[in-house]
């Protein structure tokens, strides 16, 4: 048998009972079967072999099933079931040829194929054809019985039948009318269904309740084919627009849609050839579960190639899309559309569960370009937040003024931006993208305020070093008695200035009064360190600051101008003065005093060290000075250890220290004094001159009488002046009277050679140049290089004079000094 294309004859099972899906597939799909839902309807038809079946379908639905050759005799033509599409008819019908019953190649007792056929053909048709002889009627016998027993016996096995239309041919109809025959067969189809055994449920049903009946009548083919041609034309109308409301299609709440017919016919044979028995209203749900699955894996697979969606998710990874939301829901409401249109016509929970679950897959395909989007949006808000707190603060606006309005207007951005991602299929909620936006904003508010406070707290933090480091500096280098009452002035000047200006400053913030209290506290703390922290500085130089401050007392006169060591200057007071001035610096260095109260650090310091009775007392006896010593001790009296800087002890070592260091400057102060004595003491004393006039008056007046005596003394009296300053013989003396004679006699011969010369040249017109310059031995020099390692005056100082002058001041002073010889420099004179 040929397939034609525009029925497309499919065997649908052969005659073993094979089930062909691949030729069912490929006739849904040529036939565009697939694409009508539950627009189509199926006729099947049953009835004895070789009663002209295939040729009633082909006439009726213009098919193509193979026909039974008459001239070749009477035999098995249609073998198993064939399908074919019935040509012109709407809805889309197919037509079911079912193998013939009661024939010889299958054998009296092998019923089994007629019965699954049969139950296969009232599960999957809406009409099925009986297809019976006139002459059978009214028979107790006919052929129609078996047949009809078949069918009433496997209705039985559907678990919740649903209802056929029962449409029995009469073949061959004679003379007789069919209002006749109609209520005969009517009769005999009652029969056959009371004697039919039925299921306890089923026991008083009626036969209606189950079938549809009608019947017709058709002439003969062989005797009155153009009547019977005419009279199958007239059927064929019937079959027009089968499964509208009072069309003759029956119930169709089994019926499955187009695009599940495969599977459930399929499913169906599987199960009747299992001999179980077939639930359709189940196998309804299983088809409509299988299929709505497949639909739904089909429309993921399209999401998820879809160029459309590929080309948005790619676009979203690179960074913000404008209109997301929009695109995103027209894709899926693309693929969701598709599945609700492919989908319709199967079991509505079935369909609806499906789509759920293809919409939690789609969905949780697409997740994460949602979620990427939202970080997206929240990274664009958080940095225009930075930006826009940065340039508010930048223009001068109060923090918490600016932390108010940069938050307000970012968060109103973003609720924006998720508005327009927001998936119309989805309730996806942004709460806690927002809720993570809010905490980045609070910890950058945080990390803001922070660097903020603290670069204002270092700001004013850098006034207060500066305004107090070098004024404080300034105070303890004078060591005066109002010198810590001047800190403290100035301590609480500056400190509360800048308090002022801090709590200004800080206003913008809108703090607790607790923190900024606190913050006001650390600033005060810090003014003080600095002012303690410049103090031990201090104390830890104060041996150099006292002892610049004796040599600039010792050194220089009330006018600040330097001392020169005439005699006349009383080195004791002096010196007592200038360490006086000294131990008040230690006193003041030796702890601080930001509080007002009293101490007492200098009385202490000034019995101790400068008290002579104290020290008498302490050398005669050792014993006592070691047990009241006031300086034996490592804090001092009304003084707390932390305001400690020097402790007694260290006080005293520093004193003796002090004592020793600048016990030089006192000693050459004592040689400078005697150095000018002598330098100044040429003449003889007025006792010498006097007894030199006295005795010397007869020799002067000599002189007077002869003008001879007097011009020799005169010219004797130019050649010594000429010989001392050629000689510079009161520089060769400075470094004693040893140094001196060996110098002048080693220059004496040569300098008088030289003024010789030179008055004999001058004397003859030709004065020489060389002459000029006063001759200096090579030893003479090298005697003075060695003798002059710091000054160009020296003084030979007897050591009994430099004994006797420094034990005197140490009598007053409380100083002592080994004795011993001391050069004089001239910058000491000076």
């Amino acid at each position: 048998m040929g397939v034609d294309d525009d029925c497309c004859a499919t065997q649908l099972l052969d005659g073993d009972g094979n089930f062909n899906m691949v030729g069912l597939e490929n006739f849904a799909k040529t036939t565009k079967f697939v694409d009508c839902g539950l627009s189509y309807a199926v006729v099947a038809i049953m009835g004895p072999q070789s009663s002209g079946k295939s040729t009633l379908m082909n006439h009726l639905f213009q098919t193509n099933f193979r026909e039974m050759d008459a001239f070749r005799g009477r035999s098995q033509t249609t073998k198993g079931i064939w399908m074919a599409k019935c040509t012109g008819i709407e809805p889309f019908t197919i037509a079911m040829d079912l193998e013939g019953t009661d024939g010889r190649e299958r054998g009296e007792d092998d019923t089994a194929f007629e019965k699954q056929s049969a139950l296969f053909a009232l599960a999957v048709a809406d009409i099925v054809l009986i297809n019976m002889w006139c002459h059978d009627i009214g028979r107790e016998q006919a052929a129609n019985k078996p047949l009809l027993k078949t069918v009433f016996q496997v209705m039985m096995r559907l678990f919740s039948p649903r209802k056929t239309t029962l449409l029995f041919v009469i073949r061959d109809k004679t003379r007789t009318p069919l209002e006749h025959l109609e209520p005969v067969l009517r009769e005999d189809i009652q029969k056959i269904w009371d004697g039919v055994r039925k299921p306890e449920a089923h026991k008083n049903t009626p036969l209606s309740d189950f079938f549809n009946v009608e019947v017709t009548a058709l002439s003969s083919f062989e005797e009155k084919e153009e009547l019977f041609k005419q009279q199958v034309a007239e059927l064929r109308q019937r079959f027009f627009h089968s499964i509208s409301p009072g069309g003759l299609a029956g119930d169709r709440r089994g019926a499955v849609p187009a695009s599940g017919f495969s599977f459930s016919s399929q499913h169906i044979w599987e199960v009747i050839k299992e001999n179980k028995d077939l639930d359709l209203p189940a196998h309804k749900v299983m088809v409509a579960t299988v299929r709505c699955e497949e639909i739904a894996n089909e429309m993921l697979r399209g999401l998820s190639t879809d160029e459309a969606w590929l080309e948005l998710e790619g676009a979203v990874e690179s960074g913000p899309v404008s209109g997301f939301g929009k695109k995103l829901s027209a894709i899926l409401e693309k693929y969701f559309s598709a599945y609700d249109a492919e989908a319709l016509y199967f079991d509505e929970g079935v369909r609806k569960a499906k789509r759920l679950q293809l919409e939690s897959k789609a969905l949780g395909l697409v997740h994460p370009a949602y979620v990427t989007m939202l970080g997206h949006l929240r990274s664009i808000a958080l940095e225009t937040f930075k930006n826009r707190l940065e340039q508010l603060l930048n223009n001068g606006d109060g923090f918490a003024a600016s932390v108010k309005t940069c938050t307000k207007s970012c968060l109103l951005d973003f609720d924006q931006g998720c508005a327009d991602v927001v998936v119309r299929q989805a309730d996806w909620d942004a709460t806690k993208v927002h809720d993570k936006l809010r905490r980045d904003i609070d910890a950058h508010i945080s990390a803001v305020k922070s660097a903020k406070l603290s670069e204002l707290v270092a700001n004013y933090e850098g006034q207060l070093n500066v305004a107090l480091s070098e004024p404080v500096e300034s105070l303890l280098d004078a060591g005066r008695e109002d010198t810590w009452p001047s800190i403290r002035r100035l301590l609480v000047r500056e400190t509360e200035a800048a308090v002022s200006e801090f709590t200004t400053a800080v206003a913008g913030f809108e703090l607790d009064q607790a923190n900024v209290e606190a913050m006001v506290q650390g600033l005060r703390d810090y003014a003080k360190n600095v002012v303690e922290k410049k103090a031990r500085d201090e104390a830890g130089k104060v041996l150099i600051r006292m002892k610049d401050r004796f040599s600039t007392i010792f050194s220089h006169d009330d006018d600040s101008m330097p001392r020169l060591w005439t005699g006349k200057e009383d080195i004791r007071k002096i010196t007592k003065d200038a360490r006086s001035a000294s131990l008040k610096l230690l006193s003041v260095l030796a702890a601080t005093r930001l509080e007002e109260k009293p101490d007492k650090v200098e009385k202490i310091l000034s019995s101790s060290l400068l008290d002579t009775s104290a020290s008498t007392l302490a050398t005669r006896d050792r014993s006592i000075e070691a047990s009241t010593d006031a300086l034996a001790s490592s804090t001092w009296q009304e003084v707390p250890p932390k305001n400690t800087l020097i402790t007694p002890a260290q006080c005293k070592s520093l004193w003796r220290q002090f004592k020793a260091e600048t016990e030089y400057t006192v000693t050459q102060a004592i040689s400078a004094q005697e150095a000018h004595k002598r330098s100044n003491n040429w003449l003889p004393p007025p006792w010498a001159i006097a007894a030199m006039l006295i005795l010397g008056f007869n020799e002067f007046m000599m002189l007077l009488k002869n003008p001879f005596y007097l011009l020799g003394l005169f010219v004797i009296y130019l050649l010594a002046k000429a010989l001392w300053v050629q000689l510079d013989i009161s520089k060769d003396f400075q470094h004693g009277p040893l140094a001196g004679i060996l110098s002048i006699s080693t220059k004496i011969v040569p300098t008088v050679m030289n003024l010789l010369k030179k008055l004999a040249e001058e004397a003859q017109g030709r004065p020489n140049p060389e002459a000029q310059r006063p001759y200096q031995p090579l030893a003479a020099n090298s005697f003075k290089n060695q003798s002059q390692p710091t000054s160009s005056v020296t003084g030979s100082i007897p050591e009994s004079s430099v004994s006797s002058n420094s034990s005197s001041i140490d009598n007053d002073v409380d100083y002592s000094s080994p004795a011993r010889s001391t050069i004089i420099q001239e910058q000491g004179l000076s």
